[in-house]
C-alpha cells in the first residue's frame, strides 16, 4: 500500500508543475503510445510587461509543460495523447513577481505586493482543429483571489512536424485580485504626490485578446516552441488609475524548448 500511495503521490506531483497556459503534445511515437505516462518539460524565455498595465518590458524564464499521457490507478489513462478530439483536463499554474513602487513612476505611493503562486486547473473539448478551454487559479502569498481564462482555438497542421494553434482570450478575476493588482487605497493615493486617486475596483472580466502558438518536433524526443500573445485591459482593470499611467495594451513574446518523458509507474 505504501509503494502505490507513493507512487500516486509521485505522479500528481508531475502533473501539478503544469504552467498557466498548457501546450498540447505532438504525435506520439509507437514506442511511447505505450507508455502511462508522456510528458513533455522544458524552458522558455519570454518578453512580457513588467507588471500588468506596465508600459516597459522585462524577459522572464518560463515552464513548459505538456501531458501526453497519464495514468491513474483505478482511472485508467485520463489523458491519452494519441487522441485528437473528446475532453482534456490538465493542472494549470502560474507565477506573478514582486510588484514594487520603485519599478515606475507610474506606482509612486503605492505598497508592495509579493510574489504570488496560482494553482488550479483547466478543461475543455478538443477536435482535430480546434479546442475550447476554461482555467481556474486560485492564488496563494501576493494574492488569495481566484482568476481565470476562457478560450478557443483553431488548429492546423501546416507540414508533418508542425502544429499551430491561434484564438481569443478572455481574462477574469475576483474582486480581491483586481483590488491587490489594479486597486489604490487612501493612503497610496495621499503617498503619490498626486499621481493616483483612490479606486476600488470590482470583480469580472479584466482583458480580452489574442493567443497563438508554433511548435515544431525536431525529433521524437525534442519540441521548439514560439508563442506570442496580445491582451486588451478592460472593464475595472482599464479605468484604473495605475492603468492610466501605463499602458492598456499588453504584448509578449517568447521562445522555449521542451524534451519528451515517456515512462512507467505502475505494474
Amino acid at each position: 500500500m505504501y509503494k502505490l500511495l507513493s507512487r500516486a503521490a509521485l505522479a500528481l506531483s508531475l502533473s501539478a508543475v503544469s504552467g498557466a497556459a498548457l501546450a498540447q503534445s505532438g504525435e506520439l511515437s509507437e514506442q511511447d503510445a505505450g507508455r502511462q505516462f508522456v510528458i513533455d518539460l522544458g524552458i522558455g524565455a519570454i518578453a512580457k510587461p513588467k507588471y500588468e498595465a506596465a508600459d516597459s518590458y522585462l524577459i522572464y524564464p518560463f515552464p513548459i509543460v505538456s501531458v501526453g499521457k497519464f495514468y491513474l490507478p483505478g482511472l485508467g489513462q485520463v489523458v491519452d495523447g494519441r487522441r485528437k478530439s473528446g475532453v482534456f483536463f490538465y493542472p494549470s499554474f502560474s507565477f506573478i513577481g514582486e510588484r514594487k513602487a520603485s519599478d515606475s513612476t507610474d506606482l509612486t505611493g503605492t505598497k508592495t505586493v509579493d510574489w504570488a503562486v496560482e494553482l488550479g486547473l483547466g478543461g475543455g473539448l478538443r477536435g482535430k482543429h480546434w479546442r475550447a478551454f476554461a482555467e481556474l487559479r486560485q492564488g496563494f502569498n501576493g494574492h488569495t483571489g481566484q482568476v481565470g481564462q476562457l478560450g478557443l482555438d483553431g488548429i492546423i497542421y501546416p507540414a508533418a512536424k508542425w502544429e499551430v494553434s491561434f484564438g481569443p482570450r478572455a481574462d477574469f478575476a475576483s474582486e480581491d485580485y483586481m483590488d491587490t493588482y489594479f486597486g489604490v487605497s487612501a493612503s497610496e493615493a495621499g503617498n503619490s504626490g498626486g499621481r493616483l486617486t483612490a479606486y476600488s475596483p470590482s470583480a469580472g472580466f479584466k482583458s480580452v485578446g489574442l493567443s497563438g502558438r508554433a511548435s515544431y518536433d525536431w525529433n521524437d524526443d525534442v519540441r521548439l516552441h514560439l508563442q506570442g500573445g496580445y491582451d486588451r485591459l478592460i472593464g475595472d482593470a482599464a479605468d484604473s488609475p495605475i492603468a492610466s499611467g501605463g499602458s492598456k495594451d499588453q504584448f509578449s513574446l517568447g521562445v522555449g524548448l521542451s524534451y519528451r518523458f515517456a515512462f512507467d509507474l505502475f505494474d
